[in-house]
């Protein structure tokens, strides 16, 4: 049943994840918590573990997936997470290449990415609340925020200049 509830879940949310895995943080979180999952203190935790290793932002679907129901729930998880969006990108992108100058593709294009960057801008937030984080750390992620937007630094620079302020204890 739990293996059903996963990939049911994870599949709705697969359809709403414009911009990628990264803005579905605030409602992954509310998921987990409300099913009892795990706490929102374990949430971070994992997002921040999948954020560290290589490879996808999806990653924190399959830790979740395995906390919950170890590796088969991993595996149903990524799927449930990649499966549909992938079938929609599919189609979209061929709808796409064929009316790329229709008024209407054009007025998605500028709706959309608005809609992506407040999704994110939820995520960061959602992610500084659960991790309790101090008022050093809430300007760090302001002058980050601002970097990141006025400047061409590479965003490496940045996470590393916040590693090493954490590292020094700092934050």
């Amino acid at each position: 049943m739990i293996l059903l509830t996963l990939l049911w879940q994870f599949s709705m949310l697969s359809l709403v994840a414009v911009g990628g895995a990264n803005v579905l943080i605030p409602e992954l979180q509310r998921l987990v918590v409300e099913q009892g999952w795990m706490n929102a203190r374990e949430f971070a935790a994992l997002f921040a573990i999948a954020q560290a290793a290589p490879g996808p932002n999806v990653l924190v679907v399959c830790l979740i997936g395995w906390h919950v129901a170890g590796v088969s729930g991993a595996v149903v998880s990524m799927l449930g997470i990649c499966g549909p969006s992938s079938i929609l990108s599919f189609y979209v992108a061929r709808w796409w290449q064929r009316y790329r100058q229709a008024p209407l593709t054009l007025a998605i294009q500028r709706g959309l990415a608005p809609l992506t960057i407040g999704l994110v801008a939820a995520s960061a937030l959602l992610l500084s609340q659960a991790a309790n984080a101090s008022v050093g750390a809430w300007l760090l992620c302001g002058a980050v925020a601002l970097a990141a937007w006025r400047t061409a630094l590479n965003p490496l620079w940045l996470l590393l200049a916040g590693a090493v302020l954490g590292g020094l204890g700092l934050l």
